[in-house]
């Protein structure tokens, strides 16, 4: 397994790298360059890691080992949880470098009803603070609290002794206005549903323990959002990820973990954008996207984007995080995300430290942006994740 590890893994990773560095000043075949077109949905707050521990791998997740927040990464892994039940509290205040008031608060949690099947739930908060609305005139319309909210309830079972999957029902209700222009702007309702696979391998002895794990989980599949009765409808952030983790304990002291996940939006791309005929005239193509059905967008997401073939390469995500346990007790994280200039240009490095006591565990993370007055730097996250056989053993003592 070490020589997979080493001729198959580290290939890999070197490749997707060079991949980005390629796709970076992709151009059409008229060799003028693929014009700044990032991809834009409704509620975009589905897409925000929550939680502190894969906020610090870089947004990795799909496959690293099972925890309380397994819901918003991949809800198949909790059949694969050491403990019977778990809970966790995450908060994130967001953009601090833009505004001070907003806010992601993250509830999750799972209960293993046997060996083989779990149920999973989870609330996610935004909160996008107070907005002073006014007139053309300047006076004050009045102070308004958009937010907006996710509820889920997810079933796993094994499908092997390796392999699991999962289904994760989704409500979510985005209220912009505030109820002011309640004639004009609806609140928005609507539903989703993920499908999760995970798969998990170990191998070795008694000191050095070895696992290969790989997940995949489609997420955010449903209807359509409206804010102004049905008469115009967005997509919700629909997405795929996919990922491996390679885990290898040392000894009893020691573990450490190395994430790679892989990102795309299945969302149509917008049309409106320039391109050019093969004479070298500027075409500008109307955006007809809101108009397709959410399945068919699902499959012609990886053919629509206008600069063909490299700009779709553009459209993947690519993240890779570590974590590293000493004592099972103290753990040290940092991870990278890369996303294309031409598709939004996040670029960050991450990182972050968790602390494991006999009631809960306490996470936190950080994020390091790669350029300056970047909106997420000082993006820090907390969860607190609280150990549920603990608080057992403690009412039989009470």
């Amino acid at each position: 397994m070490n020589q997979f590890i080493k001729f198959w893994i580290l290939p890999f990773v070197l490749v997707i790298f060079s991949c980005l560095n390629s796709v970076g000043q992709a151009t059409l075949a008229t060799g003028q360059e693929v014009r700044y077109n990032p991809i834009s949905t409704a509620v975009p707050f589905l897409t925000i890691t929550p939680d502190s521990r894969h906020g610090a791998m870089g947004d990795v997740g799909v496959a690293t080992s099972p925890d309380a927040n397994s819901q918003y990464l991949n809800a198949a892994k909790y059949v694969f949880a050491s403990e019977k039940q778990g809970f966790s509290v995450s908060y994130t205040p967001w953009l601090r470098q833009l505004v001070s008031d907003i806010n992601l608060a993250y509830l999750a949690g799972y209960s293993r009803l046997n060996n083989n099947q779990a149920i999973g739930y989870s609330l996610r908060y935004f909160s996008m603070g107070d907005i002073t609305l006014t007139n053309m005139d300047e006076s004050v319309i009045g102070t308004v609290s958009p937010s907006e909210f996710a509820l889920d309830f997810s079933y796993s079972m094994k499908l092997s002794n390796n392999l699991s999957g999962g289904v994760t029902l989704r409500f979510i209700r985005s209220n912009l206005s505030g109820g002011i222009g309640a004639e004009v702007y609806d609140v928005g309702n609507a539903f989703a549903t993920d499908v999760s696979f995970y798969y998990t391998k170990n191998w070795g002895g008694i000191g050095s323990v070895r696992s290969i794990s790989a997940g995949a989980n489609l997420s955010n599949i449903g209807s359509k959002i409206s804010y102004d009765q049905g008469a115009n409808k967005e997509f919700l952030p629909a997405n795929m990820k996919i990922g491996t983790t390679y885990y290898h304990e040392f000894d009893d002291y020691n573990s450490l973990s190395i994430s790679l996940d892989i990102n795309k939006l299945l969302i149509p791309t917008p049309a409106n954008t320039v391109t050019y005929a093969d004479n070298g005239d500027i075409i500008v193509l109307p955006d007809n996207t809101t108009n397709q059905t959410v399945i068919g967008a699902l499959f012609s997401s990886f053919t629509d984007a206008p600069g063909k073939f490299k700009e779709e390469l553009q459209e993947f995500n690519i993240s890779t995080g570590a974590e590293y346990w000493y004592n099972k007790q103290f753990a040290v994280r940092a991870g990278y995300f890369n996303e294309s200039q031409n598709k939004g240009n996040r670029k960050f490095f991450t990182a972050g430290i968790g602390v494991k006591m006999n009631i809960a565990a306490i996470d936190f993370s950080y994020v390091i942006p790669l350029h300056q007055n970047n909106p997420l730097a000082n993006t820090i996250r907390f969860t607190l994740l609280f150990d549920m056989k603990t608080f057992s053993s403690l009412k039989k003592k009470n």
